[in-house]
């Protein structure tokens, strides 16, 4: 096996480009006493095979946290991208691997990595997949909820239209912009299209306009099926004027987000009181 000397990695540098090594399928693997034996060989942790990929990436994509530790110890470039501009961050948030999640972002994994026009924020990865833990973390480190990817728009779009309500929670909690649009599409769209009546009920709590028309004139209503639970639900709140404890349940969703609020119901506090809290 050819033995290479690490050298920093920079994004479209083909200079130490290989076909798949042997550190590849045992990051892959998880192979970590095999590993181990290969970096303590001399053999680089940052070569790259022909997609760009490298050992890191390949023991993110798989969720191998021990391998994720021997190659960023070995000083695997933490934010290397692949041929699709991806870094370890993005894999490893995919998997939804929380563990490998924290490595990443303890040896300064960056949270908001560039965008190209091929690439998805690390946060769009974990809402894709549903992994609300990598969203909370990913929040706390200062992730962006309005990153914008050209495919799917913000984040939020993202978890609503991929039916992940613990993930649009995460988002909305931390201040994500409801009503934040793609090609004039909201997030209440893509909700409404998945016939996702507590999504529905969220994200209208949290300020979402019903009346909002995508770029085909549509609201979204009009993506129901007549008749359904996410079709009353939204014809409901088109016909029926808010009350004051509606409007007050809204003002508190905003200001205290879902958890706060489900604390509140179940203590039973007195509506004098929200309502006191929701005009503060």
């Amino acid at each position: 096996m050819e033995i290479e000397k690490a050298r920093p990695y920079f994004f479209g540098d083909i200079g130490c480009w290989s076909e798949r090594t042997e550190v590849h399928k045992a990051a892959s693997l998880g192979q970590t006493s095999q590993l181990q034996r290969l970096i303590q060989s001399g053999a680089s942790v940052n070569v790259v095979a022909v997609d760009s990929i490298t050992p890191l990436h390949e023991a993110c994509v798989r969720g191998q946290a021990q391998c994720v530790r021997l190659l960023l110890d070995a000083g695997a470039q933490v934010d290397a991208r692949n041929v699709d501009g991806s870094t370890p961050l993005c894999d490893a948030c995919s998997a939804g691997s929380l563990e490998c999640v924290r490595l990443l972002l303890d040896h300064g994994a960056k949270t908001n990595p560039a965008l190209t026009s091929r690439t998805a924020s690390p946060l769009h990865e974990a809402c894709m997949g549903g992994n609300s833990d990598c969203v909370k973390l990913l929040i706390a480190m200062g992730a962006c909820l309005e990153a914008y990817d050209l495919y799917y728009g913000t984040p939020l779009h993202v978890a609503c239209a991929n039916e992940h309500t613990d993930c649009v929670k995460e988002l909305l909690n931390a201040g994500a912009k409801v009503n934040a649009a793609r090609l004039h599409e909201t997030p209440l769209h893509h909700a409404a299209k998945n016939t996702r009546v507590e999504m529905v009920k969220i994200l209208v709590e949290f300020g979402a306009n019903i009346y909002a028309r995508d770029q085909h004139n549509r609201k979204p209503v009009d993506y129901t099926t007549p008749g359904s639970p996410s079709a009353t639900c939204l014809h409901f709140y088109e016909t029926t004027p808010m009350n004051l404890q509606q409007l007050s349940r809204m003002a508190m969703r905003k200001t205290l987000g879902t958890r706060a609020l489900e604390v509140i119901g179940q203590l039973n506090a007195p509506k004098l009181i929200i309502s006191y809290l929701c005009y503060q």
